[in-house]
């Protein structure tokens, strides 16, 4: 299911947080969101999973406006993964995850064998499996992260939204995560800091700068020396990654020339 995001403006408190954001994201694809912090990324994706209705423009997802539809629909289609997206309950692993089904079901239906299988496929898939009967408040943070991305993927979403989903995980969990969801068909938005990361696992990126969208491509035809320079005020040289190809960015500590 493709996303599209038409002319979309946030303004809080007097505050314009994203401008006239226009952003399309095509069935399956993977398309990362990156940008200094306060640049406007959080705001965009929670207009996408119903946190914030935009002041001006329109959120469609499957050409449908996201905001005429039924929250238990709009659920079953979009699952999101946020940056407070913890709980202060102590359920165990296995029951954060079935909680991805919640949007399925009708009253107090119990999980069908299909479903219990799912939420075991997932938290095997995460790598959370030995944890299942363990409560989550007593999980470190990545742990607790691969629990709700487990908790997302059970909810079977057409649309992925993740807000910096590979906070508090080791290198290879972040690779892992990234690769598992590059790998299924579902369309994603994420929102990446490290664009070495964002380089190797999206589709396309969107450059964000105070709020308004910069640029947006390929990582070869946004990640360049120039752009790294004038949105972020670092210098970098980018090189080809010599496995893969992909652009990789080496910082430099020192002041661009041209900058103040």
């Amino acid at each position: 299911m493709d996303l599209h995001l038409d002319a979309v403006t946030v303004t809080l408190d007097g505050r314009r947080l994203v401008h006239d954001l226009c952003l399309t994201v095509g069935r399956g694809e993977t398309v990362g969101l990156v940008g200094p912090n306060g640049s406007g990324k959080s705001t965009a994706l929670r207009c996408v999973y119903r946190a914030l209705r935009p002041t001006r423009g329109v959120v469609r997802v499957g050409g449908a406006d996201l905001a005429t539809l039924a929250l238990r629909d709009s659920a079953r289609t979009v699952a999101a993964l946020t940056q407070d997206g913890g709980t202060d309950l102590d359920f165990t692993v296995a029951e954060v995850v079935a909680l991805g089904r919640a949007p399925h079901l009708r009253g107090n239906r119990a999980l069908s064998p299909r479903e219990r299988e799912l939420c075991a496929a997932a938290m095997a898939r995460l790598g959370v499996d030995h944890l299942a009967d363990r409560g989550v408040l007593g999980l470190s943070g990545g742990e607790r992260q691969r629990v709700l991305v487990a908790r997302a993927l059970v909810q079977e979403p057409e649309l992925l939204v993740l807000d910096e989903p590979t906070n508090h995980l080791d290198v290879r969990h972040q690779i892992e995560l990234l690769s598992l969801l590059r790998g299924t068909e579902v369309t994603v938005l994420v929102v990446l800091h490290d664009l070495n990361l964002a380089a190797a696992t999206c589709d396309r990126i969107g450059v964000l700068a105070h709020g308004a969208l910069v640029a947006v491509g390929t990582p070869w035809e946004v990640l360049t020396p120039e752009l790294i320079r004038d949105v972020f005020g670092v210098a970098a040289t980018v090189v080809a990654h010599p496995l893969t190809g992909d652009p990789q960015l080496l910082y430099s500590l020192r002041t661009p020339p041209d900058l103040p």
